[in-house]
């Protein structure tokens, strides 16, 4: 009768088996990190902003019931009060840039730390309506 081989010696050396595997993981680890950067890159290259949509900036929002809001949006050189609502939009006031409030060093929103839109809004409708 014919002597099997050693079960050890035919299957290898252990370094030789957990290289190969780490290699492997590796290897699938990379083309699951590519596929993620690639996906990244065509979400922001499909959401940003062509044409005339670029000029137009919302420079912030309040709710003024549950579904309805006031919107202040910069367009080019125009500062617009929109209403919005569910199947609708209306410019409810234009103001001139000088009316807005600059941003303060550190900070990149137009409104001070310590005052919501909100509260801008409602100064500044009061001011208007004081004239």
């Amino acid at each position: 009768m014919a002597q099997a081989p050693d079960a050890p010696a035919a299957m290898g050396s252990p370094s030789n088996d957990l290289t190969g595997s780490l290699m492997q993981m590796l290897f699938g680890l990379a083309v699951v990190i590519a596929l993620l950067l690639a996906c990244l890159w065509v979400i922001r290259r499909l959401a940003a902003p062509r044409g005339s949509a670029a000029a137009i900036k919302v420079l912030g929002a309040a709710a003024v019931g549950p579904r309805e809001r006031v919107v202040l949006v910069r367009l080019g050189e125009q500062l617009l009060v929109l209403g919005v609502a569910p199947g609708s939009v209306t410019k409810l006031h234009e103001m001139k840039p000088e009316d807005l409030p600059l941003p303060t060093e550190g900070n990149t929103t137009p409104f001070p730390p310590n005052r919501a839109f909100s509260a801008w809004l409602k100064q500044a409708m009061e001011r208007r309506d004081a004239r």
